[in-house]
């Protein structure tokens, strides 16, 4: 992850296929990292693939019903997928600590949690979206 967090490890691998440079889509993902801010909420590895949903199938304004409808139907499907595999979408539950907290974050940082866990939700989000964007286009995926 070299630095980046969940959500812009993964929203950034399809920054190019989405045609946004890729220091726009790190900049935009930065907040969604630890659950949400540090929150404990949706992981980051799972915000970061809504939000590369997002600019490569969202809509541009109330015009693009079509593009939200299609948009909210795959982000449902990922989030199911992800959640087979893995239980849960919460950074709580995914890490089981809460990074709300400081003694959670303390915890977290002292055990390597982010680490030790968090590469393989970021694999998995890559390869799930890659197969829930399969099904919606015949471009096949890059190597990621």
């Amino acid at each position: 992850m070299q630095g980046c967090n969940c959500a812009q490890a993964v929203s950034s691998v399809f920054a190019r296929d989405a045609g946004v440079p890729e220091e726009v889509v790190l900049r935009a993902a930065t907040g969604f990292g630890g659950g949400v801010g540090h929150t404990g909420g949706a992981c980051g590895a799972v915000s970061g693939a809504v939000l590369a949903l997002g600019l490569l199938l969202g809509s541009t304004g109330p015009e693009g019903k079509e593009a939200k409808d299609r948009t909210y139907a795959l982000t449902q499907e990922f989030i199911a997928r992800f959640v087979r595999t893995h239980g849960t979408i919460s950074c709580t539950g995914l890490l089981d600590c809460d990074l709300s907290t400081d003694e959670g974050l303390a915890r977290a940082r002292e055990q390597g949690l982010a680490p030790t866990l968090c590469p393989r939700y970021v694999r998995d989000a890559v390869e799930i979206l890659e197969e829930v964007l399969a099904s919606v286009t015949s471009v096949p995926p890059t190597t990621r």
